[in-house]
């Protein structure tokens, strides 16, 4: 999980969010509830689908797909969003299966830094 909050927080940076505290805090607020963090609909959407595939990928309905078409994704951004989640489901049970180690480096996201950090 760790990994993917930095990941997250690589690419805030490339979109909208310039100071690195904003940019912290966002994580944050997405690692502690992706459900009150303030995502933007269509974000919020995303983040529904991927953990009703996660919990229970079998129990999917046309209402999910339908409800991430009416958020502004088409047929072929579904199909890519999904690829994308069954991929990370598959390798982070590969990771936990196998007992990779995460990098050293990684930070906990979970809390919300200090001013003085400087999200390293």
């Amino acid at each position: 999980m760790r990994a993917h909050a930095h990941d997250l927080r690589a690419e805030v940076g490339d979109f909208g969010i310039s100071q690195a505290a904003a940019a912290d805090q966002f994580v944050g607020r997405v690692v502690a509830d992706w459900r009150t963090a303030g995502l933007k609909a269509a974000d919020a959407a995303l983040c529904g689908y991927a953990e009703a595939v996660t919990r229970a990928p079998a129990a999917s309905t046309p209402g999910q797909l339908e409800t991430l078409r009416q958020a502004g994704f088409d047929d072929r951004a579904i199909h890519d969003a999904t690829q994308v989640i069954g991929y990370f489901n598959y390798i982070n049970r590969m990771a936990d299966a196998l007992g990779v180690d995460e990098e050293a480096w990684l930070r906990q996201w979970e809390q919300i830094p200090d001013a003085d950090d400087q999200g390293n």
